[in-house]
């Protein structure tokens, strides 16, 4: 398993924006927390704010397709988005100005939401969760800063360590691996919205390539070579590997 930790890409700005979408989604998640105990009122909670697809072809719940960025199905949905958000949304939040980046951000959601609609118009499962938009960020992130260092968290059994590894081939990797699995003949079983993250993705991409264009497009690639523009944080990583166990030597043996 992969996890990313932090990027080596500090930025000069503070995420207010970002902050708040924490906050939000965090606070949002405990006002109905103890619902998780009744699951009949879970799923009509559910129903009720998450985005459904059969409802949306119905010409109803078109409000759905923000609410459901703010809502997640247990506290590792809503831990993993976070971690997410926390390590790439400062940076584009920087790159976009603060209101910029807040309707950058909603706007990826509700293309994420509308792919997976478009993948799905008749289902009445609810989608809840603010993946999509955060795949968003991450399309957005990888025009810009493609080069930028990304520390992976490995975690392998027993076995433990921090890996840099650009941001081209995390999030490239990334991508690569939703789209296998939507397209996948499990994928509308397993309870994952891939389509939403595909969407979310691309259309972040979309959604940034004006501003990129903007600051130079290529040449600015040029310029960084697709490395942050300002100096990358320096981390000193100690070593998390499990030492191993020496073999105790029979006295008795020679």
């Amino acid at each position: 398993m992969l996890i990313p930790v932090r990027d080596h890409n500090p930025s000069d700005k503070r995420p207010y924006v970002t902050y708040g979408l924490l906050a939000v989604n965090i606070l949002v998640f405990i006002s109905y927390y103890g619902l998780f105990g009744n699951d009949t009122a879970l799923m009509r909670f559910f129903m009720q704010w998450g985005m459904v697809p059969a409802a949306i072809s119905a010409g109803q719940g078109y409000d759905t397709l923000l609410t459901h960025q703010f809502l997640h199905g247990g506290i590792l949905h809503l831990a993993f988005n976070m971690l997410f958000l926390w390590v790439y949304g400062d940076n584009m939040e920087e790159e976009w100005g603060h209101a910029r980046f807040l309707i950058f951000y909603l706007a990826c959601g509700i293309a994420a939401a509308l792919a997976q609609y478009i993948s799905e118009p008749e289902s009445f499962v609810p989608m809840v969760g603010a993946s999509g938009a955060i795949a968003g960020v991450l399309g957005g992130y990888l025009l810009f800063y493609p080069r930028a260092r990304i520390d992976m968290f490995l975690f392998l059994l027993v076995y433990f360590r921090i890996i840099p590894i650009p941001a081209w081939l995390v999030l490239g990797g990334w991508f690569g691996m939703q789209v296998f699995s939507g397209l996948g003949p499990s994928a509308s079983e397993d309870g994952v919205a891939y389509w939403a993250h595909i969407g979310g993705f691309i259309a972040g991409v979309a959604f940034a390539l004006p501003l990129w264009l903007h600051r130079g497009g290529r040449a600015l690639w040029a310029k960084t070579h697709g490395h942050p523009p300002h100096p990358e944080a320096r981390y000193r990583i100690a070593k998390t590997d499990v030492p191993p166990a020496g073999r105790r030597r029979n006295p008795w043996l020679r």
